[in-house]
């Protein structure tokens, strides 16, 4: 491909990022304000069209009335109270498939032009079947909660967020790979060393991914509300409760929320530490631009956990919380390419 068509398919896939960090925001909002039930069957073209007069906006509320969250959670709900969580759910619902719409179709019309290189069509392939299978996961997440107890699996609810994750950390590497332009770097041992340490990095912050999930799915944040111990304590004596003993890691708040705090302190000590080495290191000034960006966007973000967990997860501070984990995820993606095409610079 030539420089030009590299730029923009690289474009293209920044946009998709971007409405997926978009959809992220507001999958968010619609899990703090509790508006993920509300719309109860999953149609993906003909529930493109929200109601469209009163006869439709009662209908749709009555079949929201048979689920149990109303019935158990807000049977005293009016009409224009159910409408506030409608749009919640509606408008994430709308941006999920628009981001396979705003890739499928410049996808098949680079893919006619004869514009894509063939190693690179089964990874833009393989990123359409991801969201394709991130669709049919929100709706199996919707699903456990239109049953006996009103709220989502918190093992589905990872899922979808785990998901979401991976298709933008897809986009946004390929998306890198073509405007570097760059040949591979091979670099010296020090180099090498630093970039298993970055890879590390973020298989750690994915791990910090998959424990926020669990904490968001049993409403973890809601306790423990005191920073840095637990209610007074470093390890809380509930922490092994839950019999047998590998459930507390997924259903024990005290457990899921430590496991999460641990992971911070992890990358609150490491990513400084690879920061410093870095100085010592033959990099380009755009890897010690990404450590530098990463350094101020893992400060922002604990800032903001240590926030949310005061305030019991306020929606406005729950949800920056969450974007700001993508935020600070493609800046340790962004790191870590640039570790691994940049030429090592001359000290």
């Amino acid at each position: 491909m030539d420089s030009s068509t590299r730029r923009q398919i690289a474009i293209w896939l920044i946009a998709c990022c971007a409405m997926v960090f978009a959809t992220l925001v507001v999958g968010g909002v619609t899990r703090l304000t509790h508006s993920g039930l509300s719309i109860v069957e999953w149609q993906p073209i003909v529930g493109t069209l929200p109601p469209l007069n009163q006869a439709e906006w009662e209908a749709t509320f009555d079949k929201y009335k048979q689920t149990p969250e109303y019935q158990k959670v807000n049977d005293r709900m009016e009409l224009d109270e159910f409408k506030g969580i409608f749009w919640w759910e509606y408008w994430h619902r709308v941006l999920g498939r628009s981001i396979g719409l705003v890739f499928f179709v410049p996808f098949l019309y680079f893919l006619l032009r004869r514009k894509v290189a063939p190693p690179l069509v089964p990874k833009l392939i393989g990123i359409f079947v991801l969201g394709g299978l991130q669709g049919a996961m929100g709706w199996y997440m919707v699903k456990s909660g239109l049953v006996d107890d009103p709220r989502v699996s918190q093992y589905r609810l990872t899922a979808h967020l785990s998901l979401a994750f991976l298709i933008f950390s897809a986009m946004f590497w390929v998306a890198l790979d073509l405007l570097a332009a760059r040949a591979r770097s091979v670099g010296d041992a020090l180099l090498q060393r630093l970039q298993r340490i970055a890879f590390g990095l973020a298989l750690l912050m994915f791990y910090m991914i998959v424990s926020g999930g669990f904490v968001a799915g049993i409403h973890a944040g809601k306790a423990y509300n005191t920073f840095p111990l637990m209610n007074g304590q470093v390890v809380p004596d509930e922490i092994f409760l839950i019999d047998p003993w590998y459930l507390n890691f997924f259903n024990n708040m005290a457990t899921v929320q430590f496991d999460h705090r641990l992971g911070a302190w992890l990358l609150a000590f490491l990513v400084p530490w690879l920061w410093f080495k870095l100085r010592a290191a033959r990099v380009t000034p755009r890897a010690r631009l990404a450590a530098n960006v990463l350094m101020l966007a893992l400060s922002a973000q604990i800032a903001l956990g240590i926030s949310t967990l005061l305030w019991a997860v306020p929606v406005a501070l729950g949800a920056t919380h969450q974007a700001g984990a993508m935020v600070l995820f493609a800046t340790v993606l962004w790191l870590n390419h640039e570790l691994r095409v940049a030429t090592p610079a001359r000290c």
